[in-house]
């Protein structure tokens, strides 16, 4: 761990809740800070400072392209994922396909088209590709599938998903149907410890999102297939090929390309590292409550190394983050979006979660600054929490 990483950790606490938001990178900050000083010019500007910060700014989308095997000229610079995910729902007018797990995000562009299908998920939340098969009707213009679930970290099948939307375009294009029809995968959550090249996911829409990377927030990316056309969001002036107007973030580019070089370099290592520890915490929680339910693939290759989805049936969840905080350790309880709503996640219920393990179900992710001692004391913390609100519930902790 970095000094600067372990300054991160101590002054807050022991953090473990990086799929929510992870600490810029020093690496990172160094590489934005001449965009925030001194090279601070428009990129639109006529003059040459101005266009040497351009010529920057495209150096960086081309190390982003070429990170994940594409060319510069397919990738849509955007800020942050959300925007990213609305932009790839811009491709179509039609009837859309979502699994049941999917990001708010993601959730709310389906719901605005005339037409939304929800493709079923396994308890595990796996989404299979016969049942994409069977959701795509004649009319379906879009299937998106997260990645990677953030909830409970089910990894998904793209690949294979691919290869059916592949074989529905293929029938189309046969019959002579005109209606298009594209895979979209927000890769957000899954980055950090999984390949994101287009060539391997075959998809054809992929969101990106410097905030899950140890980079700087409201930054990300869509890139989109040949053939694939974006409508603007943004109106403006015309940056981004017409598709997304405004001054561009020369900063957060910069800093974004850098935390996906990070974190291509580090992938292989980072993911077994994580993924000894989340099993560690999970061993030690789950050993000392039997009842825990833990979410999501028993198998490792099937769910993100860092992340631990487990419920407390009985418990409020919210009651539990708020003792772990007293005690200097930060949690999430499902996705921030829903969990700043104060309601059970949609995803712990699609999966089949009743509504009492959805209330008592915490989000536990482990990033790179977090420690084998730090996994130690949360684990203690956690048992803490949870042992004092068994009692307070039972009647044994005396009243509020």
């Amino acid at each position: 761990m970095t000094e600067s990483n372990a300054h991160v950790t101590d002054s807050a606490g022991i953090y473990l809740d990086y799929a929510a938001a992870t600490p810029v990178d020093p690496e990172v900050v160094a590489a934005m800070l001449p965009y925030l000083t001194d090279d601070f010019y428009n990129p639109s500007a006529p003059y040459a400072k101005a266009r040497r910060v351009k010529a920057d700014l495209e150096r960086a989308r081309a190390t982003l392209a070429h990170l994940i095997g594409a060319q510069p000229a397919n990738v849509v610079l955007t800020a942050g994922a959300t925007e990213a995910n609305n932009l790839a729902f811009s491709a179509v007018s039609g009837e859309v396909a979502v699994s049941a797990i999917e990001h708010a995000s993601v959730l709310a562009c389906a719901q605005a088209h005339p037409s939304c299908l929800t493709i079923p998920v396994k308890r595990d939340g796996g989404v299979e590709p016969a049942a994409v098969a069977s959701s795509i009707t004649p009319q379906t213009e879009l299937v998106s599938i997260a990645l990677a679930n953030g909830e409970v970290g089910t990894i998904q099948p793209i690949r294979k998903i691919a290869q059916v939307v592949r074989a529905e375009r293929a029938r189309r294009l046969e019959a002579g149907e005109q209606r298009p029809l594209w895979l979209h995968t927000d890769a957000s959550q899954a980055a950090g410890c999984l390949s994101v090249s287009v060539s391997s996911l075959g998809a054809d829409l992929i969101t990106l999102s410097a905030a899950k990377l140890y980079g700087p927030k409201q930054v990300g990316l869509l890139w989109a297939a040949d053939g694939v056309r974006l409508k603007p969001l943004v109106r403006g002036g015309g940056q981004e090929g017409g598709v997304r107007s405004g001054t561009e973030n020369v900063a957060g580019v910069v800093g974004f390309a850098r935390a996906l070089e990070l974190a291509a370099d580090r992938r292989s290592s980072e993911a077994a590292r994580l993924k000894g520890l989340r099993n560690r915490l999970q061993q030690l929680l789950t050993s000392r409550f039997e009842d825990a339910v833990v979410f999501g693939p028993s198998k490792d290759r099937q769910r993100l190394p860092g992340l631990l989805a487990l419920s407390f049936p009985g418990l409020d969840a919210r009651r539990l983050v708020i003792l772990l905080e007293q005690q200097g350790v930060s949690v999430g309880t499902g996705s921030a979006c829903a969990a700043s709503k104060m309601q059970a996640s949609p995803a712990l219920l699609a999966l089949g979660a009743t509504p009492e393990q959805a209330a008592g179900s915490l989000r536990i992710t482990l990033g790179r600054p977090t420690t084998g001692e730090e996994v130690d004391a949360a684990a203690r913390a956690i048992i803490r929490a949870v042992e004092q609100e068994r009692e307070r519930v039972s009647g044994r902790g005396g009243s509020d």
